[in-house]
């Protein structure tokens, strides 16, 4: 995920946001008696934790399954990574399914606010300050949760953040001071603010988020097993390989989102297949991310290109890290593309059964992505010194188009009435 310096990690595991907050991923939770300074807002934090952030029952959890299932015949089949990912789809629609009836049973929209004296100053400040990293690192998409109504749109920016620090803990320049260790306990402390225990103010943020949608924890912890990859991992020998990281990286992105960006109430697409776009989406962009930035990549020893195919098309490691482009390489890079642009197609098909005041802002990430790809293919094919970027101006022209995209209304209901 290319995503700015938000962390500085020291040899120590400490870990400083960068946003005023000193934070140790050896201590699980300041209200656990390892902290010996509590300041007047920690006080208020920790009451909060025991008045607002009540664990919600989350005893489902839904892990990916194993790769390995027995068939009819009692021999061992192996799940292809889109299968495996996909059985994490059904569940998270589900769970989504589930919590919509109840609130249509109790004529809910989203829960609504618990005032606590003390404690909601402290939240709102939680909140504001994962709005302005949204703002300060990704101007594109906070502009448009700006069309948001104001409980989902804090709720995008505290995952977006989340995501954010995540993933600076194995590609900030600080990265290589992380071990399994340290993702263990950022994983730990994951568990603790989905039980209602947050670390410190921005997790309160996640925390208050995850009790007024339905949240589930898996998707957070596959990000993890994400950078546990990064650091064990620097080739992908085939494409499921490569879709399985897409996914851990980029694709819980999209599954943790949807509870938060609403379906369309007049929308007839099935949960899952909303979910299912979302995903698609991800693995798109991370596609995209990786096509980009190859010579980057090979610059720190890293291939995320399917070995497989590279050796198909007759490259190897030593092209990518020579860096010369070649009529084979313009041919690889060409159904590299391609494969990118149908996952974005796939992604298309969700994007309007979304709510209304959530799909401006999904538009625009859709659009302006895919058109790193066509900047890969005027440039030549050279993403081994050229970076491709979608200038100013196309940017500025994307917006009304992806406003105008999400004025439609939802696929399933336009092509019915065609029928």
């Amino acid at each position: 995920m290319p995503l700015a310096l938000l962390w500085v990690v020291t040899p120590s595991t400490e870990v400083c946001s960068g946003l005023g907050v000193t934070d140790s991923l050896v201590g699980r939770s300041i209200s656990n008696g390892r902290s010996k300074r509590i300041s007047k807002k920690q006080e208020n934090l920790n009451s909060w934790r025991l008045n607002v952030a009540k664990p919600k029952n989350r005893s489902e959890r839904y892990p990916v399954l194993s790769s390995m299932v027995a068939n009819p015949t009692g021999e061992m089949a192996v799940l292809s990574s889109e299968q495996r990912v996909y059985d994490v789809v059904l569940k998270q629609a589900a769970l989504v399914n589930r919590e919509l009836k109840k609130r249509e049973d109790l004529d809910l929209d989203v829960k609504p606010d618990i005032a606590v004296p003390g404690t909601l100053s402290l939240l709102g400040e939680a909140y504001d300050r994962c709005g302005e990293v949204c703002a300060e690192y990704a101007k594109t998409f906070y502009l448009g949760t700006q069309l948001m109504t104001p409980t989902r749109r804090k709720a995008i920016w505290a995952i977006y953040v989340w995501c954010r620090r995540t993933d600076e803990l194995v590609d900030g320049p600080n990265a290589s001071h992380i071990t399994p260790t340290a993702l263990d306990r950022w994983e730990a402390r994951l568990e603790d603010l989905f039980s209602g225990r947050p670390f410190d103010m921005l997790d309160a943020a996640l925390c208050d988020t995850v009790t007024r949608f339905p949240i589930d924890i898996q998707p957070f912890k596959d990000m993890i097993e994400g950078m546990r990859l990064d650091l064990r991992k620097s080739r992908y020998k085939n494409f499921d390989e490569l879709y399985l990281y897409c996914y851990y990286v980029a694709g819980t992105v999209g599954l943790m989102s949807v509870p938060v960006m609403g379906i369309a109430p007049e929308s007839k697409a099935p949960t899952e297949s909303v979910y299912n776009a979302a995903l698609a989406l991800g693995i798109a962009n991370q596609l995209t991310n990786i096509l980009r930035d190859v010579g980057e990549d090979s610059r720190r020893g890293r291939v995320y290109l399917p070995q497989d195919e590279l050796a198909q098309a007759g490259l190897s490691d030593e092209d990518i890290f020579t860096g010369k482009v070649t009529d084979k390489w313009r041919n690889f890079m060409k159904k590299q593309i391609k494969r990118a642009r149908m996952f974005f197609d796939e992604a298309e098909k969700g994007v309007s059964e979304l709510s209304a005041a959530s799909r401006w802002p999904v538009w625009a990430s859709l659009l302006l992505y895919r058109e790193i790809l066509d900047e890969i293919e005027a440039n030549d094919y050279n993403n081994f010194t050229k970076r491709a970027y979608v200038s100013k101006a196309k940017k500025l022209l994307a917006l009304p188009i992806a406003y105008a995209k999400a004025k439609l209304p939802p696929r399933s209901i336009s092509s019915m009435s065609k029928v």
